[in-house]
């Protein structure tokens, strides 16, 4: 969905960047593309033209400010108007208190138990001493489901299979929680909204007082997500949403709009399997993405959540005296390899989103970062503290020990040499003007 909906919307502001003029005839055809893509994406059409005639009026009737074109000035419209259609400014998460109590609702199959993970993992990347509680007794497995994933994500997990009152169940194992900054609470579904499960969920809102109550939804449901946002948040006045499955579905541009008009904030998206492909939802960066604008305040928090800040400062103090070698390069890729797919980073990256590069080709690299760790994996420690070492003959040896073609271990000794030459412009350099050289603020590289 958002590759499709990504590369229509960018299709369209690239009609206005590649025009002569700027007229009416322009603005009413970058109108019904806009209203095409969105529509495509199961976007309520009443919404959908209540957004494209505010895009239409300001096109039409402002002014560019100083210092943008006309043109300019339209696709900073069409931005501006999509952040405040998907909700305007970025709500965080309230973490008050030890423990923190985060509760996760929803309808059975949105995927509250996988969501409970992905949160613990992130936020136990962050520094946070998490634990999961099990509180739904209703569903067979789901003892063991979220036992299976606290087991693969390294957090501890509350659960009691022999009880089935799940406020017994909290009442049991409260005192034992104090000693976390934070306690994810996985709670039962249903098939659809009941009176039973509302009154459940309020029993144990009641008891747990959680600092947030997030309702997960699937967002293949599109737009029928509007009905259970309001009814939950009238319930139980839920402090946010999570939306699931935002990559492998065409509704979801139906599920995010429609949670957005009501009064319950998205707070984080599913974006994939991995139990890291959960991120808190930023309109800004989730538009600038969309619109190829990259999103920067998320790559940041990637790099940070992937490199720790000691590995961070080590690694610069030994670029800026220029030394460089294949450990070093190890590292940089596990970083990376950390942060997710090249195609996600990429399209981060301010600007490199309207490259168009295609994505076979990024993941042709991807699949040579992969290879190369298993060829620096064969290598000794005296060849990776001393890259110079690696001869032909070597390159042989280890091309055969790591099972990948000579042509590869070239390629990755190829890359290593070039990265070091790169580097031998900071040696002896002061990292502050070196910045000011590339229009970067020192800020911006702090992990």
């Amino acid at each position: 969905m958002l590759d499709k909906l990504s590369s229509s919307l960018k299709g369209t502001l690239q009609k206005i960047a590649n025009a002569v003029f700027v007229n009416d005839k322009l603005i009413n055809e970058l109108i019904k593309d806009i209203q095409r893509a969105l529509l495509q994406s199961d976007v309520n059409v009443k919404l959908v033209f209540s957004l494209t005639k505010d895009i239409k009026d300001r096109a039409l009737k402002e002014d560019p400010p100083k210092g943008l074109t006309k043109k300019e000035h339209i696709i900073n419209i069409v931005y501006e108007e999509l952040v405040k259609f998907l909700g305007g400014e970025k709500f965080d998460i309230s973490l008050k208190g030890k423990p923190s109590k985060i509760m996760l609702i929803g309808l059975f199959g949105s995927g509250k138990t996988t969501s409970s993970g992905k949160l613990a993992k992130y936020y136990s990347k962050r520094g946070f001493k998490v634990a999961l509680v099990g509180l739904d007794v209703h569903r067979p497995a789901a003892m063991d489901q979220i036992k299976q994933i606290a087991e693969s994500i390294k957090v501890p997990v509350y659960i009691n299979k022999e009880l089935k009152d799940p406020v017994v169940i909290w009442k049991k194992i409260e005192s034992e929680l104090a000693k976390y900054d934070l306690v994810i609470i996985d709670t039962a579904g249903r098939d659809a909204l009941s009176d039973d499960l509302i009154a459940e969920i309020k029993e144990l809102n009641e008891l747990i007082n959680p600092n947030e109550r997030l309702l997960v939804i699937s967002a293949d449901i599109g737009q029928a997500a509007q009905k259970q946002a309001e009814t939950f948040h009238e319930a139980l006045a839920i402090t946010g949403v999570i939306t699931t499955k935002m990559d492998g579905t065409a509704k979801a541009g139906g599920a995010l709009t429609a949670c957005a008009v009501t009064k319950a904030p998205i707070k984080f998206i599913g974006i994939g399997e991995s139990s890291d492909d959960l991120e808190p939802f930023n309109p800004k960066g989730f538009v600038g993405r969309l619109l190829g604008m990259g999103d920067l305040e998320a790559l940041l928090d990637k790099a940070k959540a992937a490199i720790d800040e000691d590995s961070a400062k080590d690694l610069s103090k030994k670029f800026l005296k220029g030394e460089f070698n294949l450990i070093d390069l190890y590292e940089q890729m596990k970083a990376v390899r950390k942060m997710g797919p090249l195609t996600k980073i990429m399209s981060m990256i301010p600007g490199m989103g309207n490259l168009n590069i295609p994505k076979d080709m990024l993941e042709q690299q991807q699949e040579k970062m992969d290879s190369w760790r298993f060829i620096l994996d064969s290598c000794t420690k005296k060849e990776l503290e001393n890259p110079e070492l690696i001869n032909a003959q070597r390159m042989e040896r280890i091309a055969k020990g790591s099972g990948r073609p000579l042509q590869d271990v070239r390629d990755l000794m190829k890359q290593y040499k070039q990265g070091k030459k790169v580097l031998k412009m900071f040696k002896g350099k002061d990292p502050e003007k070196m910045m000011k050289r590339f229009n970067l603020n020192p800020g911006q590289l702090k992990f």
